[in-house]
Parts: C-alpha cells; sequence; structure tokens
C-alpha cells in the first residue's frame, strides 16, 4: 500500500476553484497565535510503511490491558467475561458495516435485532419500553433530563448526591444551553444514601428527580417511596444503571416506579475498550414512549402476512422535525447494541441471575478479606459487585503506588471528586467474575503494606 498525496498542481487547481492564492488563506479565521509555525517539534515529515508499524507498536506497548494484572476499577466500566462468539457475530459482514436501518426492506436483520435489543432492556430495566440505544450512559442521562421538562413543562432537576460525576458534568454542560437548574451536591462518606435529603428537595417547580442504582459508592436503597413522593408532586423519577448486570439480583427500577430508566450498557457484550465506545440504555413508561429519544424499532406485518420490522415513531427525530425534534442524538450505538444482545441472548436470564450472584459472592469474599486489614473499614450496608473502603489515609498516593506495582486497586474518590477534600480517604473497589482469589490476596498483601 502506498500513500499518494496531492501533486503541487492538485493543490494549485483546487485553491484557485474555491478562490484563493494559497493554502495559507484557508486558515485566516484561526487567530495566529493558535497556528503552527513549522513543523510539529519531534514529529518526523514522513516515514515508511514498515517503521511507522514499529514506532506504534513501540507505544502501544506502554499500555496496560485490564486482563495483565489485579483489576479491580469500576465506577461506571466494569471488566466482564465476554464470550469469544459476541465478537464473532459483531463481525459479520452485514452487522459490522449495517448503517441506520432507513430502508426495512433490505436492513430486516439488523430491524430485529435492535427490536430484540429493545426487548431485553425494557425487560431488565423493569419498564414497558426502551428505544434503540444510545451513544452512552451520560447522555442517556441528559437526555432523560430534558424529557421529563418536555413533559412536565418545568425546568428544575434534583440530581442525587450519587449519580456519578461524570454524568452530572455533562448534564450541567449541557444545560449551560437549555437553562434548566440542576440542583446536585457531592456525597459523604456515609452508609446512608441521600433519600431523606432528595424528599425536602422536590417542589412544584421539580421536573424530575434522578438517582443512581446501585450509586456511586456501590450503595444499594429502595425508590418506591422517593418515587411516591415525586409523583405526589406530578414530577419524574429517573433511574441510571450504569453496571446492568446489578439487575441479575436486585429489584428493577421499573418495578419501584420508576418513570425513565437509563443506563450504560458496556458491561454485557462491549468490553472496556480503552474508554469506547459504549452504548446508552433508555426505557420508559409507555405513556410516556412520544417524548422518548432515539430511534424505536417495531414489530409488524407485511402486505403477505408475514412478520416484519420498522422504524417506528419516526417523527421524533430530527430528519423530519428538525428543531422541534426530542433528542439532538440523531444515530445510535447499533454494533455495540449488537454486541450487548448477543451476549444476553447467550447468558439467558438463567445465566444472567447466576452471573450476578457470582459477581456479588466474589464481592463479598473481598469486601470481608480487605477490611481484615487495619486502617480499612467498609462504608456500605448493602452492595452488588461494588463497594466503597474507607483508609485511614489519602486513597490517590496509594492507587498511584499500587498501579506501580501492576495492581489497579480501584478508583479513589478524591479523583472523582478533586474539591471534595472529605472524599478523599475514599476508595470505590468493584470486583466481578474475572477477579480470582489470588487477585484479592494480591490487593490485600499490597494496601496491608501501604498502611503499615
Amino acid at each position: 500500500m502506498r500513500y499518494l498525496p496531492l501533486t503541487p498542481n492538485d493543490r494549485q487547481d483546487m485553491l484557485a476553484t474555491i478562490g484563493a492564492s494559497s493554502i495559507d488563506e484557508l486558515f485566516v479565521d484561526v487567530p495566529e497565535d493558535a497556528r503552527l509555525d513549522g513543523p510539529i517539534r519531534d514529529l518526523p515529515m514522513h516515514a515508511g510503511e514498515m517503521a511507522v508499524e514499529a514506532h506504534m507498536k513501540k507505544l502501544a506497548k506502554n499500555n496496560s490491558a485490564a486482563g495483565d494484572m489485579p483489576f479491580f476499577l469500576g465506577a461506571g466500566a466494569y471488566r466482564h467475561h465476554v464470550p469469544a462468539s459476541v465478537d464473532h457475530i459483531i463481525q459479520r459482514g452485514e452487522f459490522l458495516t449495517a448503517y441506520t436501518p432507513y430502508q426495512p426492506e433490505i436492513a430486516q436483520g439488523t430491524l430485529q435485532t435492535l427490536f430484540e435489543f429493545q426487548t431485553q432492556v425494557a425487560r431488565l430495566f423493569g419498564v414497558d419500553v426502551a428505544n434503540a440505544s444510545m451513544y452512552d450512559g451520560s447522555t442517556a442521562c441528559w437526555e432523560a433530563i430534558v424529557m421529563a421538562r418536555r413533559i412536565t413543562k418545568r425546568g428544575k432537576a434534583v440530581l442525587s448526591s450519587g449519580l456519578h460525576p461524570h454524568y452530572v458534568s455533562v448534564a450541567k454542560t449541557m444545560a449551560r444551553f437549555t437553562k434548566d437548574q440542576l440542583v446536585s451536591e457531592a456525597p459523604t462518606l456515609d452508609a446512608a444514601t441521600d433519600g431523606v435529603d432528595l424528599l425536602d428537595q422536590i417542589d412544584d417547580d421539580t421536573s424530575c428527580v434522578v438517582v443512581q442504582y446501585p450509586d456511586i459508592l456501590g450503595r444499594i436503597s429502595d425508590m418506591s417511596a422517593l418515587a411516591e413522593k415525586v409523583h405526589s408532586h406530578k414530577a419524574l423519577l429517573i433511574a441510571v444503571v450504569t453496571e446492568p448486570v446489578a439487575l441479575g439480583a436486585i429489584k428493577a427500577p421499573g418495578q419501584m416506579d420508576a418513570d425513565i430508566v437509563v443506563g450504560e450498557g458496556q458491561s454485557l457484550g462491549v468490553g472496556l475498550q480503552f474508554g469506547g465506545p459504549y452504548v446508552g440504555l433508555f426505557g420508559c413508561k409507555q405513556k410516556y414512549v412520544r417524548q422518548m429519544p432515539g430511534r424505536l424499532c417495531g414489530e409488524t406485518v407485511d402486505a403477505e402476512g408475514k412478520r416484519g420490522f420498522v422504524l417506528t415513531l419516526s417523527t421524533r427525530e430530527q430528519h423530519i422535525r428538525r428543531e422541534k425534534a426530542t433528542s439532538n442524538i440523531c444515530t445510535n450505538s447499533g454494533l455495540c447494541a449488537l454486541a450487548f444482545t448477543a451476549h444476553m441472548t447467550l447468558l439467558g436470564e438463567k445465566g444472567l441471575r447466576d452471573l450476578a450472584m457470582l459477581n456479588h459472592k466474589k464481592a463479598v469474599v473481598a469486601a470481608d478479606r480487605l477490611t481484615q486489614i487495619k486502617g480499612v473499614s467498609l462504608l456500605n450496608d448493602s452492595f452488588f459487585n461494588e463497594f466503597t473502603l474507607v483508609l485511614d489515609k489519602d486513597t490517590r498516593p496509594i492507587v498511584r503506588k499500587l498501579a506501580d506495582q501492576k495492581i489497579l486497586a480501584g478508583v479513589s474518590l478524591g479523583r472523582l471528586y478533586p474539591d471534595e477534600s472529605g472524599l478523599a480517604h475514599g476508595l470505590v473497589v468493584a470486583v466481578t467474575e474475572t477477579t480470582s482469589d489470588e487477585d484479592v490476596e494480591t490487593l490485600a498483601t499490597a494496601l496491608e503494606g501501604e498502611l503499615a
């Protein structure tokens, strides 16, 4: 493969066509002090293909994959085993290259998998209907807040202190443009969730209350009482799920009367993938379906009575409604949604429940072992596969030192909340089916050394 750049004559012809005398004229709107004044420092002008490949491989060796060392990171992105058959399925040409299924007559396979994905998410969340996926969990969370504003005609959203700070950050960024009022605080190192505080903040100006389940500290709460109070003020309850495997063991948010349930589907089928792409999950009660953002696949029959699939309720999308669309999102994470569906199908309901119980069992064992260490206590009264440890030292330098020892010990709350000194001693630890007893013992031994 040879790379053939444009010739000088090619460039001159293109410039002449658009009425520019030089390439520099194309950048006149960029401030002069922001432009390069020459070649990028330390970057060679060109190199052969083999030399570039060798250089990139050398750089890649600086990366550490999740499976190379004891791995206890979580906080919204989880390491689970993904069966090899999932990767095989999503790499089939008819799925890997499929684009948005606007033409149902030639996209039946894609539409059917999305329809099945919707069915799985709806059952998992305990809601009536789900869409054909979104970009990721954080943007799905924001879209739910905007949806609540459309339904209630109010602009105040109360965010639980247990909501992932990255989700809060995305919401605050977007609210700058919509002028929504967001009420949020950082959590405290307390075993109790902020359910009581949330009840006090709900009023007749509230459009929605957003609660993560399990929350950023791994705590699990019953949302039924909160849902009742929210509904008494004609507001909506939005539940956020960042670890969908948990719903194989704990009650679905829809069963506690949540109006909208959103989340991140990365745990099932998608893998960590150095941070993306991921897949957003979005479901709601049937009565709100026409306000739901994103695409929706429906089942129908053709003129001959044969089962078929179509995009339905498409009028909510901007290719038709434009500025009146229900969402700024015009596509879905289709390939990641397919991976989610393939993994869920392979597991089945029993398999998901078994996987969830295995996660919980391993997490309990790990929590018991780690809290035997002097200077370590467990924050949580309840948890699924993720819990918060409170150390007698700042966790950030400890996590850094353990990483240098090839142990990824967890997520420091000091990193997630750098401005909250009261959280500096918190460490969020995630344990999944991929965590071995040896991994737990390695972490425990290293942590004992750092706290001695």
